[in-house]
């Protein structure tokens, strides 16, 4: 994935040395966060997975995460640092992650949400999302409701993408 500057943050493909600063803001966003040791598993051992950071003064402040197989996508989590919020990178990494997840062969996205983030919910659906369903009581920490919500309207794959994963038949 090339990398993509607007605004002063840059969107890149997230590295084993971006883990530290990605836990931080997973811990500090999420009631019940994944542990640093999951960020490097999906980082080293998941091949489905793909992960972006976006970068500010040369600091972590968001990152988002998919796992992809063959054209389906699902999006693990996505999370911007709580100062930098309402300033738009929420969207940029988002987009980011759905033009990476096209050039990967997604044709469709799937994600979780929780039923009172308004925010997020409205992100989603700004971006072409759409509720597909409920997931009843998905979060144990809350046992609050989950929306599925899917988005089938990808950018086009760009032209040569290739990356070190790429297997040329």
């Amino acid at each position: 994935m090339d990398k993509k500057e607007a605004s002063g943050v840059l969107i890149r493909r997230m590295t084993l040395s971006d883990v530290d600063a990605v836990f931080e803001i997973e811990r500090a966003t999420f009631l019940t966060p994944w542990s640093r040791r999951d960020f490097e598993h999906e980082m080293t051992q998941n091949v489905c997975a793909r992960y972006l950071v976006a970068e500010k003064n040369g600091a972590i402040v968001a990152f988002a995460g998919a796992h992809i197989i063959l054209d389906e996508g699902h999006i693990t989590n996505i999370a911007v640092s709580a100062p930098e919020r309402g300033l738009g990178i929420g969207r940029k990494i988002t987009w980011a992650l759905l033009q990476y997840a096209s050039n990967l062969g997604a044709s469709y996205l799937t994600l979780e949400v929780r039923e009172n983030n308004e925010p997020a919910k409205n992100l989603y659906r700004s971006l072409g999302f759409v509720r597909v369903g409920i997931r009843k009581k998905y979060y144990e920490d809350t046992g609050e409701d989950a929306w599925i919500m899917v988005c089938d309207r990808l950018p086009p794959a760009q032209e040569g993408f290739e990356e070190p994963e790429t297997v040329r038949e």
